[in-house]
C-alpha cells in the first residue's frame, strides 16, 4: 500500500480496493497539494470534531458515497446530516472490509463550529490505530504528550507514524520527539504543522532528530511505502 501525506494532518491510504483519507481538511488548507472537488475516497477516518480535520468529509462523502469513521457523538452528527457514519470510540476497535480500525485516546478538544458560529460538541477526541495487511499505521490526531503514549508502543508494532509537531494547539517538536520515542515506530512523519504562521515549524529539523533513520518529512503529496 501507499500512504501519503498531504499537509497539516491529511493522510491517504492507497490500497488494492481501497482509498482512505484521514481528516481531510483541505478546501481552506493552504498547505496541501490536493482539490476537494477532485479528491476521491471510499472511506474516511476522522480523529476529532474540529473544522480543520472533518474538513471536506461532507462533499467527498456524499460524491463518493463514502463510509465515515468518527467518535460516537462526531459519527452521530455527521449521520443526522446524511453520511454513512459508523461510530467507534477509545479502546473499541472494528474489523472493516478495508481494515481493522481502534481509537486510541488524545489530549486535545473536539468541537465543530457551524457557518453560524454554533459549536456543537462532538465527543471526545481520538487517535487512530490503522491495520491493514498486517502494517500499522498510527495516526495521533491533535494531542499533547501523554504517558500512556509508552503502552500504545508496547502493544502494538507501529509501522508508520504521524505525529503533530506544530506546538500551540498540539505538541511542539521537543514533546513530539519523546512521543516518537515512546511509540516506538519504525518510520516517523511529523504532521499539523505550517499550516498557519501560528504553527509554523521545521519538520526536516525534526525528522532529523528522530532516531537515525526513522524520521521522515514529508512534502505535501509525497508518500512511503509499507
Amino acid at each position: 500500500m501507499k500512504v501519503f501525506y498531504h499537509g497539516h494532518a491529511v493522510v491517504k491510504v492507497e490500497t488494492d480496493k481501497h482509498t482512505i483519507l484521514i481528516d481531510p481538511f483541505i478546501s481552506e488548507n493552504g498547505n496541501t497539494d490536493l482539490k476537494a472537488d477532485e479528491t476521491d475516497a471510499d472511506v474516511i477516518l476522522l480523529t476529532h470534531g474540529h473544522n480543520d480535520h472533518v474538513g471536506d468529509t461532507f462533499d467527498i462523502a456524499k460524491r463518493n458515497d463514502a463510509q465515515v469513521v468518527a467518535p460516537f457523538e462526531l459519527a452521530t452528527y455527521l449521520g443526522n446530516k446524511g453520511l454513512n457514519a459508523h461510530p467507534m470510540y477509545i479502546g473499541g476497535s472494528h474489523d472493516f472490509d478495508f481494515g481493522t480500525v481502534k481509537f486510541t485516546q488524545a489530549f486535545h478538544g473536539s468541537s465543530y463550529t457551524e457557518e453560524d458560529g454554533t459549536i456543537v460538541y462532538t465527543g471526545m477526541p481520538t487517535g487512530i490505530l490503522l491495520t491493514i495487511d498486517g502494517k500499522t499505521i498510527y495516526h495521533m490526531g491533535d494531542t499533547g504528550l501523554f504517558s500512556d503514549m509508552k503502552m500504545i508502543g508496547e502493544r502494538n508494532d507501529i509501522d508508520l507514524a504521524f505525529v503533530p509537531i506544530g506546538d500551540n494547539f498540539t505538541m511542539g517538536p521537543e514533546d513530539a520527539l519523546t512521543a516518537a520515542e515512546w511509540i516506538g515506530a519504525k518510520q516517523v512523519v511529523p504532521v499539523h504543522y505550517n499550516t498557519f504562521d501560528l504553527i509554523n515549524q521545521d519538520g526536516d529539523a525534526f525528522a532529523s532528530k528522530v532516531k537515525p533513520g526513522k524520521g521522515v518529512a514529508l512534502k505535501p503529496g509525497e508518500s512511503i511505502e509499507l
